[in-house]
């Protein structure tokens, strides 16, 4: 039997990248999805590859407390629960020293990433039967702290300390709350971050980064996947307020 037989999800960030490649997967084993984005565009083709039977989508920014709310609401009318929740959406931020750092960028980068899954917890929650799963996407920079990323690094933080809250919060229901810290992943979104980090083009600071992970190069949006899948099906009962690295040992 597929690992995620009649399970539904909420993924948020759906509409490309970790998200995209996490909802593919879901679907093969099983699941329904629901994707929440901003990218309208994006979201109806994702549908279209996954199948209307299989995935529906709604945009919204998480930041939206309301918007969330709606888009929780439209996937339980439509799927009638959801059995995991994968607060998946994020932003990069700027990359500056502290003291150059634009603050209304600081500001939006905390907002999309911990105000976002706090939204998300916080309105998908009371639909998500006992034993369900949440994940939240942290990254490498969750369990790190590298310089010019101080928003990114304090938001990614910060989304550790609301898992640990929330998985207390939930435990008596046995719904585990875990988060993800995938390090460099070969993604468009990634490819922006190390270009604008290192100032080259987007083959040679793909390289400068390889040389910073200790197993040689970057982690695929798939392995990613599976690693949600993990934490989405059964086989993870025990585990929750876990902190699970996907960084080819950056983080050792």
């Amino acid at each position: 039997m597929a690992r995620l037989e009649d399970k539904v999800a909420l993924i948020t960030g759906g509409e490309s990248g970790i998200g995209l490649a996490t909802a593919r997967l879901f679907v093969v084993e099983g699941a329904r999805v629901h994707l929440v984005g901003i990218d309208e565009g994006k979201l109806e083709a994702a549908v279209g590859e996954l199948g209307a039977e299989r995935a529906s989508s709604i945009v919204a920014d998480v930041t939206d407390e309301d918007a969330v709310a709606r888009a929780v609401a439209a996937g339980v009318a439509r799927h009638g629960r959801y059995d995991v929740l994968f607060s998946n959406a994020g932003i990069s931020g700027a990359v500056a020293p502290i003291v150059d750092y634009p603050s209304d960028i600081f500001a939006r980068t905390l907002a999309v990433h911990i105000l976002g899954a706090f939204h998300v917890i916080k309105h998908g929650a009371p639909h998500v039967p006992d034993g369900g799963s949440i994940v939240i996407t942290s990254s490498v920079t969750g369990l790190i702290g590298p310089p010019a990323f101080s928003a990114y690094v304090a938001a990614k933080h910060g989304q550790v300390g609301l898992m640990r809250t929330a998985a207390k919060e939930l435990a008596a229901r046995r719904i585990r709350v875990n988060t993800l810290h995938p390090g460099p992943t070969a993604t468009p979104f990634q490819d922006d971050i190390e270009m604008r980090a290192t100032g080259e083009s987007q083959e040679e600071a793909s390289r400068i980064f390889d040389g910073m992970i200790p197993l040689g190069r970057h982690t695929t949006p798939e392995e990613v996947a599976h690693a949600v899948l993990y934490l989405a099906a059964d086989e993870s009962a025990m585990v929750t307020s876990h902190t699970l690295s996907i960084d080819g040992g950056m983080s050792g």
